[in-house]
């Protein structure tokens, strides 16, 4: 028998949704391909490693084989936004790659579009910016635009900049354009959902929030998935 609903969930980093996999483990069935079922509802967890290429790698070989219902990357991020509270769990509605380019000799930073290596409307992009299309259907979040980088950002000079160039990003991760990219150029609807553990400021880990975060963040999941098994 194939569940109505199939979910991928996609995580950089086993610790992110350890909560959850224990939620899965005590009220789901896990068969031998790992994959859990709950009446209507299948779960399989993708644990990619962190970062661009990781991600990448991950979900293509993944999508080469199965195309789920529903991907959903989960994880923290840190926020741009000051406004934004620790801890609070939001959809990431929009992704950019952010240090996707080269540096000029006066320091400046220029992206693959201002270089003419890349064309704004590319497919999947639409001026320059990755998006979710199913995004305004799902309002049960808070919606944020989202900054991907390889190096995350820990000091004022490179924050101040980063600001500046992308005045629109609230949260930065290392996975979340890379997770958009390969949800969008293979057909898969997807929700990116990022809990925020730390600000973007000068690298201070005593000041980050990584439990609550976590926390939050599997509540939301777990509420989410309950409600697909009514």
């Amino acid at each position: 028998q194939t569940a109505r609903m199939e979910i991928l969930l996609v995580a950089a980093t086993p610790f992110e949704i350890l909560p959850v996999q224990e939620w899965l483990q005590a009220r789901f069935k896990k068969n031998e391909q790992g994959i859990y079922r709950n009446k209507d509802l299948s779960v399989s967890i993708l644990v990619t490693g962190v970062g661009i290429a990781a991600t990448s790698w991950s979900l293509g070989n993944y999508f080469a084989r199965k195309q789920p219902d529903l991907a959903i990357n989960a994880g923290v991020a840190g926020a741009l936004d000051v406004s934004l509270s620790l801890g609070a769990v939001l959809q990431v509605v929009s992704e950019r790659f952010g240090d996707l380019g080269v540096e000029e000799a006066d320091g400046r930073f220029s992206d693959l579009f201002e270089l003419g290596l890349l064309e704004p409307s590319e497919k999947p992009y639409i001026n320059g910016l990755l998006y979710n299309p199913d995004a305004a259907e799902s309002r049960f979040l808070p919606h944020v635009k989202g900054l991907t980088v390889s190096k995350v950002h820990g000091s004022e000079p490179s924050i101040t900049a980063i600001r500046q160039k992308y005045p629109d990003a609230q949260v930065e991760s290392m996975e979340g354009a890379a997770f958009f990219q390969a949800c969008l150029l293979s057909g898969v609807p997807f929700l990116e959902i990022r809990s925020i553990s730390n600000y973007v400021e000068p690298r201070n880990r005593d000041a980050w929030q990584l439990g609550l975060a976590i926390e939050n963040l599997s509540r939301t999941l777990v509420e989410m998935m309950e409600s697909l098994m009514v």
